[in-house]
């Protein structure tokens, strides 16, 4: 058997493997008939990989939930401040997903925040990875809907199973005590599970404002800040008039 056989039965059987079907009849069957015939199985199982990979990535962005499935095509990067050891390319490969890495998207209504957002968690479903959007209003409401229904441990199982979990605009909109403890309780169960990206237009120093308690908004960034210690850049990140400061932090 030629190497142009050889290498049509051996897609015939990789893309049948996709599929979940058997790998060694695959091969078989990629060598019986005439190079034409195996080239023709080869393309119609591929296409059957490729419609079953949009069916899922669509399926993953209407579960995100996005408002509008915004991309990077365009997104004028002069307004973002990196910090040390983590820049564009890092975003776009999503490589901090592997390391369950925080991103604090802090900066002036305007700047770009949300659109970085959706397009992070846009990313993350076209590589056929889970990511949930929710503001940080909506989601405090979905948890106490939970909680009353008496299914909140199943509601944030179901947020855990995502590999980005995204919250938009904390800090817009006041916590009450409650509110700022079921957030604070996802924000803890997310530790090394998953990796949160969170919008703010507000400093640390200001989320005391924001949860109503000076104590519980400093143990909800001490989640997020757990073991920042160890990146050099860790000890400030002041928010700059009309940028965006992105802020990796690192999970043990």
């Amino acid at each position: 058997m030629g190497s142009s056989a050889e290498a049509l039965a051996e897609r015939v059987a990789a893309a049948g493997a996709r599929c979940s079907l058997t790998k060694s009849l695959l091969a078989d069957w990629g060598v019986r008939g005439t190079p034409r015939q195996a080239g023709c199985l080869a393309e119609y199982l591929e296409a059957e990989c490729a419609s079953r990979d949009a069916s899922r990535k669509a399926s993953l962005l209407r579960r995100c939930a996005l408002p509008q499935a915004k991309t990077f095509d365009g997104y004028d990067w002069t307004s973002v401040s990196w910090p040390e050891g983590f820049g564009r390319a890092d975003l776009l490969s999503l490589s901090f997903l592997g390391r369950r890495e925080d991103l604090v998207l802090m900066g002036d209504v305007g700047t770009g925040k949300t659109h970085m957002l959706e397009a992070i968690c846009s990313l993350c479903c076209q590589q056929m990875r889970p990511a949930r959007f929710f503001t940080a209003s909506s989601l405090v409401m979905r948890l106490r809907r939970a909680r009353d229904a008496g299914s909140l441990d199943r509601e944030l199982a179901q947020l855990a199973k995502a590999d980005i979990l995204g919250i938009d605009e904390l800090g817009f909109l006041p916590l009450d005590t409650d509110g700022a403890r079921l957030l604070f309780q996802v924000i803890s169960e997310s530790y090394e599970r998953q990796s949160l990206v969170i919008t703010t237009n507000l400093e640390f120093a200001r989320w005391g404002a924001v949860f109503g308690d000076d104590q519980m908004a400093a143990a909800v960034i001490d989640r997020l800040c757990e073991a920042s210690h160890k990146r050099s850049n860790a000890k400030s990140y002041v928010m700059r008039s009309r940028e965006i400061r992105c802020t990796a932090w690192l999970r043990r």
